[in-house]
């Protein structure tokens, strides 16, 4: 079966999939198991670190954590979702995806990743002390068109496993939504702080049946709201409820620093997490990268071992929780070491700049030929090689410079200057989706600025905004939590259509409601 057609061996695992979706109240264990074979007799021929034969024996040990783990999955999990995850992420990514990338590392000589991290934006609705992320800014976005060739050019080297950070991503869940659908055959994952989880994204993400989340979290309320912000943490519990309820796969990404590193592994937050629906966990040990960085948060070598040690307990087959903790730094001796640079991922900022490592802020400058899928990274010296069309012209781009183009003509050698992007936002006015100079801007604008916000004792932007603002309607219809937010309108109804919400743009983007949005990292709110 190593030869099996890859339609061929999609359909097998939808079929085994059925069988065992159809008959829960039957002998679960003997059709799992099923998939054990199949991917057996698939991967003939393949170097897998696997012994399928003991992964059979996990599977059928009643008393054991695997199976604890996949009956609670059987149990809780929506069948679509489960069935979608099995597909893309089970066949797609680690079965096909495995062969086809290891094909394309010979075809082209190079590293080819197993998975691709992106980041769709930077714009966060929290401002995290030491945040590594913030070292981007928020203002960069890729375009849905951008993320889209990225995801059609990865399957066609083998890639179907795509993880978005940031920034927040689900700033952009519009779009995060429409690549899912776009490529139904893929695995998506976003590394989120959970605050812009609600039941109409929720309903989303159990329709396209391929998203799944990881909510950052770093203990309980009153530690993980120290460096989050004030109600994060009930923000955070409130969203687990949903994708609980509506049958949905999430986990929680945990940064572990020298002072919480015991509350994130102890039995009780575990079991809270687990109780909450989750089904597994990230572990990344803090790094002091980013804003107000603090190297007290450092763990020593006894913090670290105990780590090491801890979170095998956790996983443990026998004795071990049912949820699957894996530490991204701690874990590397499964992986042989680093994989970054390609070797097994790599990582798009914003700017659409490629890097080796989501850590490691380095890129050269994107280089690409007009009109074409041809481009290359200049080195840290900025220089590159390319070969083009007689007739082309490169756009050279990079983080904090304004984009330029180049025709080559006859050139074989060229030296370019890129300059720094400058621009005095005083002078301009956001409209929409653009900007106008402010002597050519005829409607009227009101504008308010953070001080002026922050002065009311309301915790929703929408609620601060009541009787400040001319022009303003506000309708509060509700006061129940996480409901209470106000319906505006601005100079009456003003559409012929049932959608009488104002646009609403944050940093560039557009969003549906100002939930979850810290009023404190407001400059300025204009209408």
């Amino acid at each position: 079966m190593g030869n099996l057609t890859h339609a061929a061996g999609r359909l097998a695992v939808s079929k085994v999939s059925d069988v065992v979706l159809k008959n829960l109240d039957k002998d679960r264990e003997k059709e799992i198991v099923k998939l054990v074979d199949f991917m057996e007799k698939y991967m003939d021929g393949e170097k897998l670190d696997i012994n399928y034969e003991k992964a059979r024996t996990m599977i059928t040990d009643k008393n054991g954590a695997l199976n604890h783990y996949i009956n609670r999955l059987l149990d809780e999990v929506d069948p679509h979702v489960l069935k979608t995850m099995v597909l893309n992420l089970g066949f797609e990514a680690f079965l096909n995806g495995t062969k086809t990338i290891r094909k394309m590392r010979e075809k082209y000589k190079c590293n080819v990743p197993w998975l691709i991290l992106m980041d769709p934006t930077s714009a966060c609705n929290l401002h995290c002390t030491g945040c590594w992320a913030a070292e981007y800014g928020n203002r960069l976005n890729l375009s849905f068109e951008d993320m889209d060739r990225i995801v059609t050019q990865g399957k066609e080297l083998g890639i179907y496993l795509y993880f978005f950070t940031g920034g927040e991503p689900l700033v952009r869940k519009d779009d995060i939504i429409r690549l899912c659908e776009k490529h139904d055959d893929c695995g998506f994952h976003a590394f989120t702080n959970g605050t812009l989880i609600d039941e109409k994204f929720c309903q989303e993400m159990k329709r396209v049946g391929n998203f799944s989340v990881a909510i950052s979290l770093e203990g309980f309320d009153e530690v993980n709201d120290l460096r989050r912000g004030k109600g994060v943490f009930d923000k955070v519990m409130h969203a687990m409820d949903l994708m609980k309820q509506y049958g949905l796969i999430f986990g929680t990404s945990i940064c572990y620093t020298s002072k919480n590193y015991k509350v994130v592994t102890s039995d009780e937050f575990l079991d809270m997490i687990i109780e909450k629906g989750a089904r597994f966990s990230w572990y990344f040990h803090y790094m002091p990268v980013g804003n107000d960085a603090s190297t007290e948060l450092l763990l020593d070598p006894d913090q670290r071992e105990y780590m090491y040690h801890r979170i095998r307990e956790i996983r443990a087959m026998k004795g071990g929780k049912p949820i699957f903790a894996f530490d991204f730094q701690n874990d590397g001796e499964y992986v042989g070491g680093c994989i970054a640079g390609g070797r097994n991922y790599c990582h798009i900022n914003p700017n659409g700049d490629v890097e080796p490592c989501v850590f490691i802020h380095y890129s050269g400058a994107n280089i690409k030929e007009v009109g074409t899928f041809n481009g290359i990274i200049s080195d840290i010296n900025g220089r590159f090689a390319l070969s083009v069309n007689p007739n082309a012209v490169l756009e050279i781009s990079y983080i904090g410079y304004v984009t330029t183009t180049v025709p080559v003509k006859d050139n074989k050698v060229l030296s370019i200057e890129i300059k720094e992007a400058e621009q005095s936002l005083e002078e301009v006015v956001v409209v929409g989706y653009g900007k106008q100079k402010k002597e050519s801007v005829t409607a009227s604008i009101a504008s308010i600025s953070r001080k002026e916000l922050v002065q009311t004792q309301q915790s929703n932007i929408s609620n601060m905004l009541v009787g400040r603002m001319p022009g303003l309607i506000a309708f509060q219809r509700s006061g129940a939590p996480g409901e209470d937010a106000s319906s505006l309108l601005i100079r009456g109804v003003s559409t012929f259509t049932d959608n009488t919400a104002p646009l609403i743009m944050i940093d560039g983007i557009e969003r549906t409601n100002f939930d979850g949005i810290d009023p404190n990292e407001v400059e300025s709110l204009n209408i």
